[in-house]
């Protein structure tokens, strides 16, 4: 493993003891801790290192390099998620745009509800109005003419 991450059980416990007082201090404030990191999360940690580096041994560049190469990474994955998310979110508003005035058979419970699709919300989670009651696009089993 990398010498950098590398520490001994004093450090670990010191570390461990911070990790939980941050939590708990979490907690107190009605905020829930995250299981997942995030680029804010890395440039912190980033930070950290940086500043609680031995000065006789600084981090090499190609070590610098590799770590900003992880972060742009990230940054990129979660712009792509983003636009996913967006244009699924357009997908599904142009299928329930297309059930516009067209007989459909929507699940409701047990039941199947037969009717013409009178209004179409658009959105992230569009929603179909069928004899005027209020449908969600993922609960369209059937589309008639």
């Amino acid at each position: 493993m990398d010498e950098m991450f590398m520490m001994n059980g004093a450090e670990r416990a010191k570390l461990e003891a911070q990790v939980n007082n941050i939590n708990a201090s979490f907690k107190q404030n009605g905020r829930v801790a995250k299981q997942e990191l995030g680029k804010d999360d890395f440039l912190k940690i980033l930070l950290t290192q940086l500043t609680n580096q031995d000065p006789t041994k600084p981090m090499e560049d190609k070590e610098f390099i590799s770590q900003m190469a992880q972060f742009s990474s990230l940054e990129q994955m979660n712009n792509i998620s983003s636009n996913f998310e967006e244009l699924a979110g357009m997908m599904a508003s142009d299928r329930a745009i297309g059930l516009l005035n067209r007989t459909v058979d929507v699940s409701s419970g047990n039941r199947i509800i037969s009717g013409i699709v009178e209004e179409v919300g658009t959105g992230k989670n569009p929603e179909i109005h069928v004899n005027g009651k209020r449908y969600g696009i993922d609960q369209v089993v059937r589309i008639r003419k």
